[in-house]
């Protein structure tokens, strides 16, 4: 059975594919968003797949969420979700769909990860420091980790640039055990 993120993904380009021919790409977006996180709870997804529910009404449930504007494409996709019982991967879709969108746009996607909840001020440094380094605008997720003691983890794509108390220590810890740090 393939990978939720590899079903996703196809999903994700195919729908892009067609946002983009009838050009309305936003609405997409927007959708996708709303349809993701309708369907991040567990249970909803088991009342989704269950075969009891007629599938009509099944479809009809979920494009409800979006309200009387849903886009005619979206409730077919929904619709082919719910046979194929692939609701599960909406939320992974909307991420998708996101990622492809961001990517035309010119906008790069990173994280911040800190100890504790970022000030204005240092995450608008941060946001700051990424469109320099990257040339591109920045959308940025923030997230809370105690663990990592102090000071911050940036991820940019595949780069990770870890300045965290918690890395540090790490480093210095391995520099240790294999003896390249002398006293």
């Amino acid at each position: 059975m393939p990978r939720t993120g590899t079903v996703a993904r196809r999903y994700a380009e195919a729908a892009f594919e067609l946002a983009l021919r009838d050009d309305n790409v936003d609405e997409w977006l927007f959708e996708l968003t709303e349809l993701g996180r309708a369907t991040s709870d567990a249970a909803v997804i088991r009342r989704l797949e269950d075969p009891q529910v007629p599938l009509e009404t099944r479809r009809e449930a979920l494009i409800g969420a979006l309200g009387d504007r849903a886009l005619p494409q979206m409730s077919n996709l929904v619709g082919l979700l719910i046979r194929r019982r692939r609701v599960e991967a909406l939320p992974n879709i909307a991420s998708e769909f996101r990622r492809l969108y961001n990517k035309r746009a010119g906008i790069v996607e990173a994280s911040a990860t800190s100890a504790l909840e970022l000030q204005p001020a240092e995450v608008a440094a941060i946001r700051a420091h990424i469109e320099k380094m990257t040339s591109n605008k920045v959308e940025l997720e923030l997230r809370v980790d105690p663990a990592l003691l102090g000071g911050v983890q940036l991820r940019v794509g595949d780069l990770l640039i870890d300045g965290s108390v918690r890395g540090r220590l790490e480093r210095l810890r391995s520099r240790l055990e294999s003896g390249t740090l002398t006293p």
